[in-house]
Order: C-alpha cells, then sequence, then structure tokens
C-alpha cells in the first residue's frame, strides 16, 4: 500500500497527455483563456450622439461597465436608418466585444421595407431587450388644430400646408404616418431625414408640421412646449401625459407602434458569451437608477431572454412586411 505522504511518478500516458494540453494551449489560445469579457467592449449605436436611443445606450453601458468589469464603450455609427451599424456589428468578430443596441429600425421595419446587406436574423444572435417607448403624434406648437379629428380636416382642406417628418424610410417615424394616412385619410406628404434628432428640428421649426417619434425622443420637447402632442399610437395613454388620447380614442383605429430597444451581438457568438451579457444586461435593467433614467425620460425598461428577443423579431419582420404590402410603401 502507498503511503499517504507519498505520490506515486506519472505514468507515461498522464506525461502524454499534459503535454498534448500544453501545445493545444498554444496553439489555441482562447482555450486557455476564455475569461470573458478580455477587454473593453463596443456598443455600437446606430443614431448619433445626443439622441434618445444614444442617452439610453449610455445609461445601459455605464452600467455594464461595472458588472462586466470591462469598460462598455459607446460608438455612435449614424446613417442608412442604421443599416450602418448594424452591417458593422453583423460583420464584426463574433467574440462578444462588439454588440449593436438594435431597434424595432434596425430589426424589424428597415429590413421588411427593403434588402439590406445585413441579415436581422441570420447574422445576429439576441442578447435581450432593454426597454420600449409608444409612438407619440406632436405638431408644431403653431399649427392651428387642437385635435387629431382637426389635424385630419385641416390636412384635407390644404393639403399643400402639410408635410410629415421621419428619421427616414423604413423608420418608425415613417410607418406611423404612412399607417395613420392609410386608416384617417389624412393628406400629409413625406420629408425623411438622416435621422429623429434633424427631423424634431425641423419640425420645431416649422419646417414640417407633424412627427409620429417615439415619446421617449419627445417628450423633452412635448415638456418645454417645443412641440404640442395630439395622440399616443400605442394601446393606453401615458402616465406621463395622461390628458393625450390614444388614436383610438382620437377616433383612429389601427395605429398602434411600439418603438423597442435591444442588445445583438454577431451571428455565431458563443452561447456562454451571450449568456453572460444576458445576466449582466437583466442585472442592470433592475437597478433603480438606471430604471430611474431610463423611464423619466418615456420608455419602460423591459428584459427578455435571448429566445424571446429572437421570437420577437420574426413577429416584427412578419408584421412589417403586411404594412409594407398593404399601404404599398417603397424604399423611395
Amino acid at each position: 500500500m502507498t503511503h499517504p505522504s507519498v505520490r506515486p511518478l506519472p505514468t507515461r500516458r498522464t506525461l502524454l497527455a499534459a503535454a498534448a494540453l500544453a501545445t493545444a494551449a498554444q496553439l489555441f489560445p482562447t482555450l486557455a483563456h476564455a475569461a470573458y469579457p478580455e477587454k473593453p467592449i463596443t456598443l455600437v449605436v446606430p443614431t448619433a450622439a445626443g439622441g434618445g436611443n444614444d442617452g439610453m445606450a449610455r445609461v445601459v453601458a455605464l452600467k455594464l461597465s461595472t458588472l462586466l468589469g470591462q469598460q462598455v464603450i459607446v460608438e455612435n455609427k449614424a446613417g442608412a436608418n442604421g443599416s450602418i451599424a448594424a452591417e458593422y456589428v453583423a460583420r464584426a468578430t463574433p467574440d462578444g466585444h462588439t454588440i449593436l443596441f438594435g431597434y424595432i429600425g434596425t430589426h424589424g421595419m428597415s429590413p421588411a421595407l427593403q434588402k439590406l446587406r445585413y441579415d436581422p436574423i441570420t447574422q445576429f444572435e439576441p442578447i435581450g431587450m432593454v426597454s420600449y417607448s409608444p409612438t407619440l403624434m406632436v405638431v408644431n406648437p403653431k399649427v392651428p388644430a387642437q385635435s387629431v379629428s382637426e389635424l385630419v380636416a385641416l390636412t384635407k382642406a390644404r393639403p399643400q400646408d402639410f408635410n410629415y417628418a421621419s428619421a427616414g424610410n423604413g423608420t418608425a417615424p415613417h410607418f406611423s404616418a404612412e399607417i395613420f394616412k392609410l386608416e384617417s385619410g389624412a393628406q400629409l406628404a413625406h420629408v425623411p431625414y438622416r435621422g429623429a434628432a434633424p427631423a424634431m428640428q425641423d419640425t420645431m421649426a416649422g419646417q414640417t408640421q407633424v412627427m409620429f417619434p417615439s415619446l421617449f425622443s419627445a417628450y423633452p420637447h412635448v415638456k418645454s412646449g417645443k412641440l404640442r402632442a395630439l395622440a399616443l399610437a400605442g394601446p393606453k395613454r401615458s402616465s406621463l401625459l395622461p390628458d393625450v388620447p390614444t388614436l383610438e380614442e382620437a377616433g383612429v383605429k389601427g395605429v398602434e407602434i411600439t418603438q423597442w430597444y435591444a442588445l445583438f451581438a454577431p451571428g455565431k457568438t458563443p452561447r456562454a458569451v451571450i449568456d453572460q451579457l444576458n445576466k449582466a444586461l437583466n442585472t442592470a435593467l433592475v437597478d433603480k437608477d438606471v430604471v430611474r433614467r431610463i423611464e423619466e425620460q418615456g420608455a419602460v425598461v423591459d428584459t427578455s431572454t435571448p429566445e424571446q428577443l429572437g421570437l420577437t423579431v420574426r413577429q416584427e419582420l412578419a408584421k412589417w412586411k403586411g404594412v409594407v404590402q398593404k399601404a404599398q410603401l417603397t424604399p423611395d
């Protein structure tokens, strides 16, 4: 019997196995350093700095930096209604160090309207939902209409005087306005912009008269009096604007558009990395300060599993393809 203090000499098989593991670690360093994250994470935002999406992304990034032990850096890649940022992340190394702050435009509406250089399903791994916000119908304060019905009547009487601004073709403000026109008979010409911020600026300046931004983006301007809210394109009123009716209450049915925001990683990112990111994200979204900073702007924090977000994307794509056909929308 071998004394407990005397260790047996390693066998030839043991030595060969150890040598094989050492060689594998040299050839495949990722096997030897499986810890994630190994370096700062880039969170790509498909809108310009200073906008609603950017502000929300920075709140989330700050908390994720603490939870993941690595800095999460926000990088803005605006343009082409979010497709520049989405395409960039779709082609990034699938190791979890480059992720996307996606939204209804990048993964729902724009792909339903036109063929893009990325596939919102096959080229991304869903991480988790961040929040959602109802769509708000706003007008320049100088527009004489005090209600939706008055606005519709004015646009029919003087169609040459009324334009609506959008963040670009295939965005939520574009789809919302077109569905509204379809359901109400309003006469509004489309003026597309390169993003929601310049579209709202021109609506506030009176260059355009109507817009359908998210409540999250528009609320500060409504609060300051630079925009006037006529209705919510959602299922119920908002506690932030309790006196503003829903479009259905205002007599226009069929216009319910909830804008949502979520995190995505490049396709083929390892499941263990996705799970770690999802856990960190969902932990961040129960932090009282994070919730307060997001919800005081008009968004509602929402969490999900990767599978639930993936299902949402598939359902949204099918829904908006149907809208494109019904409203006969085109990319131009």
